[in-house]
């Protein structure tokens, strides 16, 4: 088989059409990159949180906190590596026309637009309706964050008045919309270019497009099972415990997932989904900061998009997107 031409499926792909051009060897060797793929990319990060991180997680020394950060950090290559890892053991070769990584803008900033733009406005939705429903858990003053900037202060930094925290706010809110995709880059290269740049097109050729990409948001989510154990996303202890925040972790990947997989699909690259995930790691928990310190939030429900509330945009977009390309996918039966 040449290697080469399992990158293709996404340059003249339309759905439903994947996964009838292969011929049994294509298919068998497709099968054994995936399976060496999510192998590798398993292995290692779960050997690396459950060895590594999770034993120093909840440490009171400073150091050790840190260095759990910065492995937390250093896991969100590990896709990238695995992808790379894969294609040199089954013998493919890297060329500019397989590696999902060029810009693509002719005809496609609209696809560019919604996974920066749209999912800003998802965000800042979703914590909208969160505090319509739940008004009593919003403080305009930001007690949550007051709390944060209080701790600084203690530890040595510099205590800030209210409007202050206000101005800085309104940076912060600036900052994440139009810098985060870009400062966020490096580290969600290290997913994207594994998960939409690697895996979603292998799987586009095994599968239809509809479990494609279910599966793939069901394997993202379980991915970061260990994280979410260790109280990521979700804290610890609440009824339910662990399985409840891994289950929500799995809506959550797979909600995202579809939309980042759909413009990966749209525009044959995967940089729109590595920008579309910088906005989200520098910016969706925007909400959180309004949230009163006398009246919790419910974080399986909002402000942040990891909640179902808050997250309902991206519920809703990622179901229409998906009926989309099941449409697309019958047409071209």
């Amino acid at each position: 088989m040449n290697a080469d031409n399992n990158s293709e499926v996404l340059k003249n792909h339309k759905p439903g059409e994947g996964n009838a051009i292969l011929t049994q060897e294509e298919k068998k060797q497709n099968t054994k990159q995936i399976a060496i793929y999510l192998l590798i990319t398993f292995v290692v990060t779960y050997g690396i949180e459950i060895f590594m991180i999770m034993p120093m997680v909840g440490s009171t020394d400073v150091d050790q906190a840190y260095a759990a950060q910065a492995l937390i950090s250093s896991v969100m290559f590990i896709p990238a590596f695995s992808a790379l890892l894969t294609r040199l053991l089954t013998k493919e070769r890297l060329m500019g026309s397989n590696l999902m990584l060029t810009l693509n803008l002719k005809g496609n900033k609209k696809y560019y637009g919604l996974v920066w733009f749209g999912f800003a406005l998802l965000v800042i939705l979703g914590t909208a309706l969160y505090f319509f429903i739940f008004p009593k858990q919003y403080d305009g003053n930001m007690g949550y964050l007051q709390m944060l900037l209080d701790r600084q202060a203690q530890a040595g930094g510099q205590a800030i008045t209210l409007e202050q925290m206000k101005q800085t706010m309104l940076v912060q809110i600036g900052m994440g919309i139009f810098l985060s995709p870009f400062m966020n880059i490096i580290n969600c290269f290290g997913e994207e270019w594994g998960w939409r740049g690697f895996l979603l097109p292998r799987m586009l050729k095994q599968f239809r497009v509809v479990p494609t990409l279910l599966l793939c948001g069901l394997i993202w989510g379980l991915w970061h099972a260990p994280l979410t154990v260790m109280g990521h996303n979700y804290g610890v202890g609440y009824p339910g415990y662990p399985v409840l925040g891994i289950l929500a972790m799995c809506v959550f990947c797979t909600a995202v997932g579809i939309i980042l997989s759909y413009v990966t699909i749209k525009t044959k690259s995967c940089i729109p989904a590595i920008l579309g995930h910088g906005l989200l790691n520098g910016f969706a928990s925007v909400g959180i900061y309004f949230t009163s310190l006398e009246n919790p939030y419910n974080v399986f429900l909002g402000p942040a998009p990891t909640g179902l509330i808050g997250g309902a945009g991206f519920l809703i977009l990622a179901a229409v997107l998906l009926y989309q390309l099941y449409k697309e996918e019958k047409r071209n039966q």
